[in-house]
């Protein structure tokens, strides 16, 4: 039993009168003795159920990527006259919704937008549909590349994906207390906003609770990230809803949070979210739309593609991002660059 570990435990762990927040030093301790295993799994089962309860604080949040950074992996800067995206998506997974993510990553990335994704296989709590599974049908298959290959992909095509199981091994024993516990615990929501990037960046997150997003706000004032996008979006990720407004919150830690809403149908779109059926019947739906045959999906795409390009500073408004949007994905310029990301993979 580590006796350290005990004490910072005890601390999250004491209930709501006596109970008290880790410092950033405290987290990051904790966080780096649960990685390398120098608590009991004892230890660790009891702290992960203590910090959900107790919900973590901003501060906590930024000492967990302080060991984070200490211990994980970085893509290294790359030559680019915007900063990188570097998108937030829950690691359990999509069950109800229809991701667009990796279309939005190639319309990005094939306009000079750079973005880096992260995550894992299917994963608890959800056992979703994981983004490197998708990128696998398309004929990516990130699971295999090493982080040195990955960098190489990366500044080549401009698109680049940490792979956790692969590139951060220490996390690994870490989902099988997420699977036991049958909870989310803090973890997942640091992860939201971890940045496997050490360049100038542009952290845009997905969140599901309000109070998330004050969160997040803190956590990157403390550590210096300058420029960060939330999203409540689908299942708490990056992908912008079609059946209500879009709430997005757009921050510098220096200044409070902007608000905006964007409604579907001021731009002309239907408030229908496409549903997730099996894996095979969306790989299906986006060789379509790849391919410049309209549909739901391609309505979701170009919604999502639309305020990225407003986002990242591409297009001026939102009317002419969608155009825009529209010309990538039918003039075939996104399937030529999944075609790319593909060849220098294998290459």
């Amino acid at each position: 039993m580590s006796k350290e570990f005990r004490k910072l435990l005890q601390k999250v762990g004491s209930g709501n009168h006596t109970g008290e927040n880790l410092t950033r030093h405290e987290a990051a301790t904790a966080t780096k003795m649960m990685l390398l295993g120098e608590a009991t799994p004892a230890q660790i089962g009891a702290f992960l159920i203590a910090h959900r309860i107790k919900r973590p604080t901003g501060e906590e949040l930024s000492g967990m990527l302080d060991a984070y950074a200490e211990l994980g992996p970085e893509l290294q800067p790359i030559s680019s006259s915007r900063p990188v995206i570097v998108l937030g998506i829950p690691y359990d997974g999509r069950t109800r919704t229809a991701p667009i993510s990796p279309v939005t990553a190639l319309l990005l990335a094939s306009c000079g937008q750079p973005l880096v994704m992260h995550g894992g296989d299917r994963l608890p709590t959800k056992y979703g549909l994981p983004l490197v599974e998708i990128w696998q049908g398309l004929g990516v298959d990130w699971t295999q590349l090493s982080l040195e290959k990955t960098q190489s992909v990366f500044e080549k095509t401009g698109i680049g994906f940490v792979y956790q199981p692969r590139h951060f091994p220490l996390t690994n024993s870490i989902w099988e207390y997420r699977d036991q516990l049958g909870k989310r615990p803090p973890f997942a929501t640091m992860e939201l906003i971890w940045c496997p990037y050490s360049g100038d960046v542009h952290v845009i997150s997905g969140f599901v609770h309000p109070p998330t997003e004050m969160m997040f706000q803190e956590a990157h004032s403390l550590r210096g990230v300058t420029k960060f996008t939330t999203v409540k979006g689908l299942e708490g990720s990056c992908d912008l809803p079609r059946d209500r407004t879009a709430i997005i919150g757009l921050g510098l830690p220096s200044k409070p949070m902007e608000r905006l809403l964007l409604v579907p149908r001021e731009y002309g779109f239907t408030s229908n979210n496409v549903g997730l059926g099996t894996k095979e019947e969306l790989l299906t739906g986006i060789q379509s739309l790849l391919g410049g045959e309209p549909s739901e999906l391609m309505q979701t795409a170009l919604w999502n593609g639309g305020f990225y390009l407003f986002c990242s500073g591409i297009c001026s408004d939102m009317q002419e991002a969608i155009t825009k949007a529209q010309e990538l994905l039918t003039s075939g310029a996104v399937a030529k660059k999944l075609e790319e990301i593909c060849q220098v993979v294998i290459s």
